[in-house]
């Protein structure tokens, strides 16, 4: 597992890095082959005039891509509620790997269910409003929704975009030409 630092206008003592390297390290219980971590602390104006001290982690794993960000008037204490956020985001996310697993129907239960069902109908409509970002960002959504695909506003083209899980586990992106 690689972790990388990196700080927008502000130093990191090896002490605060130890300290976030101990603490990522525990995340490594949720997922065996965690391939690198990038953490960037920064630090920002709060609206009552005091300084915020953010850290930001991105974990790729098993070809996934985790996400948390924290502010709060320390790194060490933004460091610990963000490893807080990423536990429960990995917890989330090996709860539905788990589920899903088991919710796997067989071959033979697949093909009587679909010879007693006849006619396919429409069993449920949701609607929803689109929000414009970028993949990874549509990635991530759509990894912690559990969702085997994702219908997002594409934030560089402004396209109503599809991203899907394929079988071999990357991704598929369908942009579609609205009005074109």
């Amino acid at each position: 597992m690689q972790i990388n630092f990196s700080s927008k206008n502000v130093s990191i003592s090896p002490n605060l890095q130890e300290y976030a390297e101990k603490k990522l390290s525990k995340l490594s219980r949720f997922f065996d082959n965690i391939e690198n971590i990038e953490v960037i602390f920064s630090e920002e104006d709060w609206k009552d005039g005091s300084r915020a001290h953010r850290v930001e982690v991105t974990i790729r794993a098993n070809g996934k891509i985790i996400r948390a960000s924290e502010a709060n008037q320390d790194f060490r204490s933004s460091i610990d509620l963000v490893i807080d956020k990423l536990e429960k985001q990995l917890k989330k996310y090996k709860e539905k790997m788990i589920d899903r697993e088991k919710r796997a129907p067989s071959l033979t239960e697949m093909f009587t269910k679909e010879e007693d069902e006849g006619e396919k109908k429409v069993v449920k409509v949701k609607r929803f409003s689109l929000k414009p970002m970028d993949i990874e960002e549509a990635i991530l959504q759509m990894e912690l929704l559990g969702h085997d695909f994702f219908v997002f506003i594409d934030a560089d083209t402004y396209k109503t975009s599809i991203l899907y899980r394929r079988k071999d586990g990357n991704y598929g992106l369908i942009i579609t030409d609205e009005g074109e």
